[in-house]
């Protein structure tokens, strides 16, 4: 079990766990496990960390659709600071407790305030990371903003 696993488990939420072989030559993570689960990729959604105020001290999360990008300047403004910038690799891993590719917005070593794309309501559930490569958790939108904390903004763009 992965931290994201165990906190879905411990809160007693409804979730389901999607398993598919991760091909490490597949050019986006997100991308490829929509493929692989036959999900739009709209449904599917990636974690992203950023830096607040752009100094890289203080960050945040970000979930996003995988078909997609996040914009900046929407998150910022969700997160009430002047503006933000992509947290560099080794701050999110060390900071998320996860690899790239498979950050979880659930089952992180520090909670960061976190914001989810107000397109996830749209739907009955949504996939993101379960805490590695090849492993999506499923559950309800809602449900991820009550572990999480969140908030929705639409911070997504095509």
């Amino acid at each position: 079990m992965t931290p994201a696993i165990n906190a879905a488990k411990k809160a007693k939420v409804s979730f389901q766990i999607h398993e598919y072989a991760h091909d490490p030559a597949a050019p986006s993570y997100g991308l490829e496990a929509a493929d692989a689960l036959g999900q739009s990729p709209l449904r599917v959604f990636k974690t992203l960390l950023v830096a607040l105020n752009g100094d890289g001290r203080r960050l945040a999360v970000a979930v996003v659709p995988v078909s997609g990008l996040l914009d900046l300047k929407a998150v910022a403004a969700a997160l009430g600071c002047k503006k933000v910038t992509m947290a560099e690799a080794p701050d999110a891993e060390r900071t998320s407790g996860y690899v790239l590719g498979g950050i979880s917005p659930l089952g992180q070593k520090k909670r960061l305030p976190t914001v989810l794309d107000s397109s996830a309501l749209t739907f009955p559930s949504i996939y993101t990371s379960a805490g590695r490569r090849g492993l999506e958790i499923e559950m309800a939108a809602t449900d991820l903003i009550a572990l999480t904390g969140a908030v929705t903004a639409p911070i997504g763009r095509d």
